[in-house]
């Protein structure tokens, strides 16, 4: 069963941290992380996301698109970057959500990828 495993950080932190850690040594945990994963082989894919202020938001209402630069919602945490996990069920993605860096300081939401075969 796949899962899509989201991180949601403070970006505020994000930047405090490779402040004061410098970017290889922020990574480092996170590079680590990815290839514990692999080498399970419970990796599908994933990447890391370009700050929020970066995103464009498109809606369509009677017709008429509206297009808002940055994120819709407004919110303390962001999305910063996601996985796909390829695992057995929910338990087994629990157990990979809770190894995630962004786990001790942000929210990781776990959600079932649709398949629409079965």
């Amino acid at each position: 069963m796949q899962y899509l495993l989201m991180i949601f950080e403070d970006e505020a932190h994000m930047q405090r941290s490779v402040e004061e850690k410098g970017f290889e040594a922020y990574m480092a945990p996170w590079m680590a992380y990815t290839e514990e994963m692999e080498k399970a082989g419970v990796m599908a894919g994933g990447n890391a996301l370009e700050m929020a202020h970066t995103a464009t938001t498109v809606s369509v209402r009677d017709g008429k698109r509206t297009i808002q630069d940055g994120p819709f919602l407004d919110m303390k945490e962001q999305l910063g970057g996601y996985y796909v996990l390829d695992v057995p069920g929910l338990d087994e993605a629990i157990k990979w959500a809770e190894k995630c860096p962004a786990a001790k300081y942000g929210h990781i939401e776990l959600r079932p990828i649709t398949n629409f075969d079965d």
